[in-house]
């Protein structure tokens, strides 16, 4: 089936809108066993990210029914095919929320995202394996198949009693970041500055020491440990560089791409919250006040934008892909028998001239 003219086309990196959303709403749980957090806001933002999970999710799959060339074009895209995997991270999010309400619910959704991660990564990572690759397109986004849905996956896992599960997950994601960030910082000091629609990606750097931080704190028991905390200051110092960075950030005018913030910036408080749950004490506590209201600001303010966005028509990208009426192609058939004809003569009077000048030297 094919797209309409000016079809809207959502990008997979729209994935990122669920996992923000799913990352918050997990924040304010932990915020709520800690703090006197009404229970109503907790669920009711849940509920809300759930349903933008479903939204995504359905519109990805539409478009692989009636816009599957760009579908396509993105899968095998070295850069944009990175964002598909955020479907399973969001699904794997998606399950941890789930499982407040309905077990056999979570464990389905865990189930397929567990092994639609797997999957994924397999294939994208064996891309990235096999060499080629412009080194211009490599950009953080290139953690989101390995090292997101890992980390995520690894606190599922502990979420459901199977820690030994979560502990390979959070390995796989553990060693997978520390070499692919080698990669990107390599890319970032030697080759050309990062063009201003892609700057937004450098969001992304914030989560992995804070996402997997979240996946250790679920993995292990007991007082948070020295590794607890060096995640937490790993996570606070890339936020602090994206603040120092930012004003070159934002000369790409806002995009839902900026939605790349929105994942370390839940996680950092989640990670801060769970170790004060956990018995950490002292300067801790109040930190992990400051990073909550920072990140439900950074996050309102984006999901504020992306609504106005959305009101105004300039959310979603536009596909021009005319479609062909019968008017159209009955067009196309006589400029192309006219064509032929005039072809035609010209290939008779070339013959002719040909003819005549052999006459002549004869």
């Amino acid at each position: 089936m094919q797209a309409k003219t000016n079809d809207p086309v959502m990008p997979a990196s729209f994935f990122g809108i669920a996992v923000g959303s799913l990352a918050l709403a997990n924040a304010w749980r932990v915020a709520a066993r800690i703090w006197h957090v009404p229970a109503g806001v907790v669920d009711t933002l849940t509920f809300a990210a759930l349903a933008v999970w479903v939204i995504v999710l359905a519109a990805y799959a539409r478009k692989w029914y009636v816009q599957r060339s760009q579908a396509r074009a993105e899968w095998q895209h070295p850069l944009q095919s990175s964002f598909v995997a955020l479907g399973p991270v969001s699904s794997l999010l998606a399950a941890n929320a789930l499982l407040n309400y309905s077990h056999t619910a979570a464990l389905v959704v865990f189930a397929i995202a567990a092994v639609a991660q797997l999957a994924l990564g397999m294939h994208l990572q064996g891309r990235f394996w096999q060499g080629g690759r412009n080194p211009e397109l490599t950009t953080p986004a290139i953690y989101l198949p390995a090292v997101a849905p890992s980390f995520v996956a690894a606190t599922a896992a502990a979420s459901f009693g199977w820690p030994q599960v979560g502990m390979l997950f959070f390995g796989a994601g553990m060693l997978s970041w520390l070499a692919i960030e080698s990669v990107i910082l390599h890319r970032a000091a030697v080759h050309s500055p990062l063009p201003e629609a892609q700057r937004p990606l450098l969001g992304i750097q914030i989560a992995p020491p804070v996402v997997g931080g979240v996946a250790y704190m679920s993995v292990t028991h007991g007082a948070p440990d020295l590794f607890a905390f060096a995640l937490l200051g790993y996570g606070i110092y890339q936020a602090l560089l994206m603040m120092r960075l930012l004003p070159w950030i934002r000369r790409q005018p806002f995009a839902p791409s900026y939605w790349a913030f929105t994942f370390g910036a839940a996680a950092l408080p989640t990670l801060a919250m769970r170790m004060v749950e956990r018995g950490a004490a002292g300067e801790i506590e109040w930190l992990a006040v400051a990073l909550f209201i920072a990140a439900n600001v950074v996050i309102g303010l984006i999901a504020w934008k992306t609504v106005r966005a959305w009101i105004g028509g300039r959310l979603l990208p536009k596909v021009d892909v005319p479609q062909a009426g019968a008017q159209e192609v009955a067009q196309a058939a006589i400029q192309a028998t006219v064509h032929a004809r005039r072809t035609a003569r010209i290939v008779r009077l070339v013959k002719q001239a040909a003819g005549v000048n052999r006459r002549s030297i004869a």
